[in-house]
């Protein structure tokens, strides 16, 4: 965003007087203005009303009486160009666009024009809802609208309209501090958003609905500055696409596409990820009410054996951890607690002190005090309405919990079990108390497991640095080379390969003896991409005969598999001691997103296990040390059943290697799958590779 531009959004969304324009949507937006509660001046355009909504009407643009910081335009699509060069003259701040009409509808030169007009302006949209400041009580939306906030809270960009209506409109009491609908996101766009809320006080966390990027290495830059800034960023991504053309046939087209790449992006800025629209809400709940605790480990109380049991079985399958208490704390908990109670974490305080705070806080302050906790959670779900006569226990109870965990500086969380048993002046009470209202154990005990590991990635990644992401290569035509060109190329980098021979079928004998039985035989033909397919290869030949026979055999089942991949071109190569693991490694450059690297579990385990983690590149060596250690497969590298243990730094370091040696010919190396790479104790050893060669782009 240009410096101007800022200036201009900062008048957008924080101004001294709208001008809305258009007929029916103008006066919602009138409406939505007043219910926010905007007091500036409010002027309208019409040429064919008297008023919207009371406002009285000017003729024309040009008939306002002063450039308007902000601007709600809904008008015809064939109109808003020419509305918006007006504006640009007349020195407006900002546009919320909500005509639709434009690239969505397939009218790409509209959405162009609609770019030069705007100039210097904020714009936001077109197709969009608009935008919501909660913190000044200015909006310029399009329908009716809800949503509160405290004085601060999350800062909330969709791409879908409906949603960001859905979240304003929600009870989960989610402290907001401004909604952006972006639409089109032809001018401003998720990057925009993200850069600018990222500086804003009264902004804790920042939620994105992403259904697809412009520009992904703005974004890196924007995200990798709310990081330093300490702003969690939640993103939910919807939508998914394949890879684009370059894939070809390689067998990581089943484990890493669109959506992989994504969560690589957010991996590698330190983003939060989540995968439904109420963990999103819950989880930016919790890093705007108490912050993001610094562990994994929790304190907790329920006044039911089974809640108990629903936090402890969660917890477990996330990684979560209820430490154990010990003996000496133990025995003081006992005489704090009725005989009927056990004492555990999480703890089952029973109800014979339920709702007693001179009972329930000394057990509280005492269970805290006697566990490295970095959180603790109390559950409690409230009665309905109209059932309100022992309302008040369960608000003693919190209020003994909230201080009890200020006291020892812990985010204090109370969730109900089932989602709904939280009504909104308990969530509102209890955010006054400085206490995360959640709902739902699963997605409380998720967004604690999000925002801790976000505390935990925010200090790794702020310590170790990140090279921002290179820029792409235009898609193209690909050619393969063949395993024995792909394996000089390798050599020729310094990537391990096995010895080899390359000849025809009369000098077979000759090459296995120089390799050394026994061998590896392979057909090489620029059509077998996978020779185990066509049967063009075959293991553990220990003598000439069977060599020659096999070449034999070989030839009649390529024939069969298809004639035209038949050769006279023959790989010998020794058979190699086996691996601690086998691994697969590709690499590849994707249309907007750059050079990534996939790390999967290899060999004829591909497809099976599906065991894949993608990079995206420049990675470090520590980068892929971690990727590697995420695989189920790494289990084998760590001395499983008495093997020796892998060097994972000089395992890191080799494919590091060969990642530098892709990234320096991207221009020329399209794509390179290595499957399986077997991975040793110190090194590692490229078996069979596939490279394809990128082909000169006609500009014809």
């Amino acid at each position: 965003m240009t410096p101007l531009r800022r200036s201009n959004f900062q008048r957008l969304l924080k101004p001294r007087h709208i001008a809305f324009i258009g007929g029916r949507y103008a006066i919602i937006a009138i409406d939505e203005a007043r219910r926010r509660g905007f007091v500036g001046e409010m002027w309208a355009v019409n040429p064919k009303r008297s008023n919207l909504a009371g406002i009285p009407c000017v003729a024309s643009i040009e008939d306002l009486p002063v450039a308007p910081d902000a601007v709600y335009l809904a008008i015809p699509a064939s109109d808003v160009v020419e509305a918006l060069r007006s504006l640009a003259l007349l020195g407006a701040g900002g546009v919320v666009c909500f005509s639709a009409g434009f690239k969505e509808a397939g009218n790409t030169q509209q959405e162009k024009d609609l770019v030069e007009a705007t100039g210097d302006m904020a714009l936001i949209g077109p197709n969009c809802y608009g935008l919501i400041n909660y913190i000044d009580n200015s909006a310029l939306w399009s329908f009716e609208h809800g949503g509160w906030s405290p004085g601060y809270g999350a800062a909330i960009v969709t791409q879908s309209g409906m949603f960001s209506s859905d979240i304003t409109m929600s009870q989960r009491s989610l402290p907001l501090a401004y909604m952006v609908s972006a639409g089109n996101q032809a001018v401003l766009g998720q990057e925009d958003f993200l850069d600018f809320f990222a500086d804003d006080p009264a902004v804790r966390a920042i939620g994105l609905h992403i259904e697809g990027l412009q520009d992904i290495p703005r974004f890196e830059r924007a995200a990798l500055k709310a990081l330093s800034k300490g702003i969690p960023v939640v993103v939910l991504k919807t939508g998914s696409s394949s890879i684009g053309s370059e894939l070809t046939v390689s067998h990581t087209g089943s484990l890493s596409g669109s959506v992989e790449l994504y969560e690589a992006l957010f991996t590698r800025v330190g983003i939060i990820s989540v995968s439904n629209p109420s963990q999103f809400l819950e989880t930016l709940k919790l890093l705007c009410v108490v912050g993001a605790p610094k562990g994994q480990n929790l304190v907790g109380f329920t006044c039911s054996g089974g809640g108990a049991t629903m936090l402890a079985d969660h917890a477990e399958k996330i990684g979560l951890s209820f430490p154990i208490i010990d003996p000496v704390q133990k025995n003081a908990l006992t005489t704090l607690l009725p005989t009927i109670a056990t004492v555990s974490n999480p703890l089952d305080y029973t109800t014979p002190i339920w709702g007693q705070a001179d009972m329930t806080y000394p057990v509280f302050s005492k269970a805290i005090s006697a566990v490295a906790a970095d959180a603790a959670v109390l559950v409690q779900d409230y009665p309905a309405e109209g059932l309100d006569s022992s309302k008040v226990f369960y608000q003693t109870d919190a209020i003994a919990f909230a201080q009890a965990a200020k006291e020892q500086g812990l985010p204090a969380i109370i969730c109900a079990t089932l989602p709904e048993n939280l009504d909104e002046k308990t969530r509102e009470f209890l955010i006054s108390e400085g206490v995360a209202p959640m709902q739902g154990i699963h997605e409380t005990l998720n967004a604690i497991c999000s925002a801790a590991g976000w505390f935990q990635e925010r200090s790794r990644i702020l310590s170790a640095g990140t090279v921002a992401l290179l820029p792409s290569w235009e898609v193209g035509e690909t050619v393969m080379l063949t395993e024995h060109e792909g394996k000089q190329w390798l050599a020729a980098k310094g990537i391990a390969v096995p010895k080899c021979r390359l000849v025809p079928s009369k000098q077979l004998g000759a090459a296995a003896s120089e390799v050394g039985y026994p061998v590896v035989l392979k057909m090489i033909s620029p059509l077998l991409a996978h020779k185990t397919e066509a049967g063009a290869v075959v293991l553990n030949l220990k003598e000439q005969n069977a060599v020659s026979n096999a070449a034999v055999h070989m030839t009649a089942d390529v024939f069969a598999y298809n004639p035209r991949a038949v050769t006279d071109q023959f790989l010998v190569e020794p058979m190699l001691d086996k691996p601690l693991a086998e691994l697969i490694i590709n690499l590849r450059t994707d249309p907007q997103f750059g050079a990534a690297l996939v790390l999967g579990s290899g060999g004829i385990l591909v497809e099976l296990l599906a065991d894949a983690v993608t990079l995206l590149l420049p990675a470090t060596p520590s980068d892929i040390v971690r990727a590697i250690k995420a695989l189920r497969v790494s289990a084998l590298l760590e001395g499983f059943r008495g093997q020796k243990k892998a060097d994972f730094r000089k395992i890191g370091m080799e494919i590091h290697q060969l990642c530098v040696a892709y990234l320096e010919e991207q221009k020329s190396i399209a794509e390179i799958e290595i499957n399986p790479l077997f991975a040793y104790q110190d090194h590692v050893c490229a078996v069979d590779a596939l490279l394809y060669k990128r082909l000169p782009i006609s500009k014809g």
